[in-house]
């Protein structure tokens, strides 16, 4: 059914409008982004199809563009995601880690959820505990990543980084530490001593709230 067949407040545009984005799916926020669908098919189900056939709506927006989606969508797309990074990047860097500790939980989960592979990352800190840059270290498969502390030593020489935070993703999209995780975080915090780097965190990302591993006194 054509959309503007729909009732209006299950349109996406007059959904954003009316509720905001967080009340529409990713299939209808990236309906809004294509404008119009294809012959025979709708917005809101192309979009569907899109992220169906990507796996993910991360995995296809980070992919180069396709034959489904013409240019000057991609374009607003790419527009709006690189928007979207700034603003967070902007966000961290107005935050000490210290004096709020959930701004780098949501910060990591949007930058890892979503993948449909593990990806381990690190957030860099001054002596103050602001932020100097986010960098995703090792990618993995779905089942974990190898992380080596002799490269996470060497980026933390790099920044000249005082304190960090880890950080990866679940693609399973259970947030809860495995053994494994609560081991590497104990090698990487020794490692990193060593050269007067504190780990301040290690946060798990999943589907839902992200879990610190500091707040579980496993730090």
């Amino acid at each position: 059914m054509n959309i503007r067949n729909w009732p209006d407040a299950e349109r996406p545009r007059e959904k954003l409008i009316a509720r905001g984005g967080a009340a529409l799916s990713d299939a209808e926020l990236l309906a809004v982004f294509l404008g119009s669908g294809r012959r025979g098919i709708n917005a809101v189900d192309l979009a569907r199809a899109l992220i169906t056939d990507a796996g993910s709506l991360k995995t296809l927006l980070d992919k180069p563009r396709g034959r489904d989606i013409g240019p000057v969508a991609w374009c607003r797309l790419v527009a709006a995601l690189e928007l979207g990074r700034r603003y967070l990047d902007a966000e961290m860097k107005a935050v000490t880690m210290l004096g709020d500790p959930s701004a780098s939980a949501r910060y990591l989960k949007s930058r890892l959820c979503g993948y449909p592979y593990e990806v381990f990352a690190c957030l860099f800190l001054d002596n103050r505990h602001r932020v100097i840059a986010f960098e995703e270290l090792f990618r993995g498969s779905i089942g974990g990543a190898s992380v080596h502390p002799r490269e996470v030593v060497r980026r933390c020489l790099v920044h000249n980084a005082a304190g960090l935070i880890l950080a990866h993703n679940h693609p399973s999209g259970a947030s809860e530490p495995s053994q494994d995780d609560r081991t590497i975080t104990l090698r990487l915090r020794d490692a990193l001593a060593l050269i007067d780097v504190k780990v301040l965190d290690h946060i798990v990302v999943g589907d839902g709230e992200p879990i610190s591993l500091a707040e579980r006194g496993w730090l």
